[in-house]
């Protein structure tokens, strides 16, 4: 059963992470930030900062606003339904997310080219949170727990392409500008944190009926009282003694 109670952290924390993305999208327009300061630079030993600061950055207001929704509901989610291991798989995937984003090699997939690239946005903590929040459940079958993954699935089954160059499904004059390494590492990081993790907090529920044998007559509460109030329904009863063939042996001469 779903918990009745909402858990402060699942609503103080989502709170504090928009609070903290649009303070530095403030600092952004206020001219701080610039220069790929601040972002993700793979490779390079100055692009190593993004590792920290870069989810808290976004290039326009639609940026934002699109990474905005889903840190709130899937923050939220992880809050409430993963209390123990929530703070682990937050900033564990916010850091090893960057850093994989910052390993791997800047490379054009449709012409080979190396780019010089600095990737900024939350994007990369959505497909951690929705990656861990979808294999978590499936990992651990609880039933509770696999309708938070089939809600993440609902609403955000789509992400799955972004994990793929834009290129490949459309013709453009210039490199896209959304950064599929990013939402590939979240989902790469995401994916093994939940696998680490499934042995940690609320595991499957096994019911009595599901054991072999389960039913025991000294177990039924009910089954034992019922005998004992009615105790008229347990005697023996009466039985016809068998007839022996031999106390009849003349009867049978006789016809």
């Amino acid at each position: 059963m779903f918990k009745n109670v909402i858990s402060k952290r699942a609503i103080l924390y989502p709170l504090l992470m928009l609070s903290a993305m649009w303070f530095g999208f403030f600092l952004q327009m206020q001219g701080f930030f610039g220069s790929c300061f601040g972002a993700i630079i793979p490779l390079v030993p100055e692009g190593l900062l993004g590792i920290l600061t870069s989810p808290l950055l976004h290039g326009n207001t639609d940026h934002i606003i699109g990474n905005s929704i889903p840190i709130a509901a899937l923050m939220f989610l992880l809050y409430q339904f993963y209390p123990l291991v929530a703070n682990k798989v937050f900033f564990i995937g916010w850091v090893a997310t960057g850093l994989l984003v910052w390993l791997l090699p800047p490379i054009d997939i449709m012409t080979g080219e190396y780019m010089y690239t600095c990737t900024i946005g939350a994007s990369g903590v959505v497909y951690v949170l929705a990656f861990f929040l979808f294999f978590s459940g499936v990992f651990k079958w609880n039933m509770k727990l696999l309708t938070i993954s089939l809600l993440v699935v609902l609403y955000y089954g789509s992400l799955v392409w972004g994990m793929l160059p834009e290129e490949l499904f459309y013709n453009m004059e210039e490199p896209s500008k959304i950064s599929w390494q990013a939402h590939l590492s979240g989902a790469v990081v995401g994916s093994i944190i939940a696998f680490a993790f499934k042995n940690v907090g609320e595991k499957k529920k096994k019911f009595i009926w599901e054991y072999p044998n389960y039913y025991s007559e000294k177990d039924d509460k009910l089954w034992q009282e019922y005998k004992e109030n009615h105790p008229e329904d347990f005697m023996e009863l009466p039985y016809k003694k068998r007839d022996d063939i031999w106390d009849h042996l003349d009867e049978l001469r006789r016809k």
